[in-house]
């Protein structure tokens, strides 16, 4: 992914907008890029200095002049050339019979009737060859693709080309990198929550027992798809097991950390949001952490989370 691509993609992310097939890349392309990450930082601390003002509405003044300057320069605007005003004409009229029940019941009847003639001509006359239908490798499984069509000129003989998926089961141990691998792939299965679920469930484990929470080429894999997961998946139960198997991580990694401030300051599910505060007591001293949860506390609109978010706020400056 190049860098104008990525920071595309940030602005995407930072609106919820970002469709799941790019978060991965993007996770990847900001390991390694460090303006790309700087360009996050710096978007992340605009949204955390925007979110300690007021959002002022505009004047109702201010609205109708608005409105009125508007209409001023729509009357300003030049007579269209004739090509648009017979497409203004040609919209009245298709209008005007819309307007017209009889009319439009009338000209829908002849059109109907019209074309169940022509095909039945065509039906009639049409020859009927009965070719045999081959496969060259058959196999129980889905069609995934098809990849040509070649007709036969002048028959009804075609040929299609197509691609089969074969279903297949792989067992291991967790340790094996096949397995992981695996994982890592369940963990991105867009269609279907309850593999998601599952896979970052036993990456999770992994993490918290003490495995080595690693993998992919980057050495940080499995790390990288739990972050992925809690920032970008739509089930509340999947991120809630990506918190789990990052708690480890949150006092050595400073990307772990921002994805957890993310989740308590954006994430719509209370309990995702709860568990978030939990999982920062041992950062509390930190001073991004002390400032997100100062924020939320004053500022968020549910009340639980803001008690939470004061209480933390209280042992933090019990810690110094």
């Amino acid at each position: 992914m190049k860098c104008e691509t990525a920071k595309e993609n940030i602005l995407l992310a930072s609106y919820g907008e970002l469709p799941d097939e790019y978060a991965i890349p993007l996770e990847q392309h900001l390991d390694q890029c460090e303006d790309c990450r700087s360009e996050l930082d710096a978007l992340r601390e605009l949204d955390e200095h925007l979110a300690l003002y007021p959002v002022v509405e505009p004047s109702p003044n201010f609205l109708a002049q608005a409105r009125v300057r508007l209409d001023e320069e729509l009357d300003a605007i030049p007579p269209h050339g004739i090509f648009t005003q017979l497409r203004r004409g040609m919209f009245a009229w298709i209008g005007h019979v819309q307007s017209a029940p009889a009319l439009a019941t009338l000209l829908l009847g002849v059109g109907f009737l019209a074309g169940n003639f022509t095909y039945r001509y065509e039906v009639a006359h049409a020859p009927k060859p009965k070719s045999p239908v081959t496969l060259s490798n058959p196999t129980q499984a889905t069609i995934a693709n098809v990849t040509g069509i070649v007709q036969t000129p002048n028959s009804e003989l075609v040929q299609v080309k197509y691609n089969k998926v074969v279903p297949e089961t792989m067992e291991g141990s967790l340790d094996s990198p096949e397995i992981r691998q695996l994982l890592l792939a369940g963990a991105n299965a867009a269609a279907n929550s309850g593999v998601r679920a599952d896979s970052v469930a036993l990456l999770a484990h992994e993490c918290n027992a003490g495995h080595e929470c690693t993998g992919g080429t980057d050495g940080r894999g499995i790390r990288s798809a739990l972050l992925v997961s809690l920032r970008y998946d739509k089930n509340a139960g999947v991120r809630l097991k990506a918190l789990e198997g990052l708690q480890r991580y949150i006092g050595q990694d400073q990307h772990v950390r921002d994805a957890v401030l993310e989740a308590l300051m954006h994430d719509s599910d209370a309990e995702v949001r709860t568990t978030a505060i939990g999982m920062l007591e041992p950062v509390q001293a930190d001073s991004s952490v002390r400032e997100v949860l100062r924020t939320v506390s004053t500022q968020d609109e549910n009340p639980y989370i803001r008690t939470a978010s004061y209480q933390a706020l209280q042992g933090a400056a019990d810690i110094q």
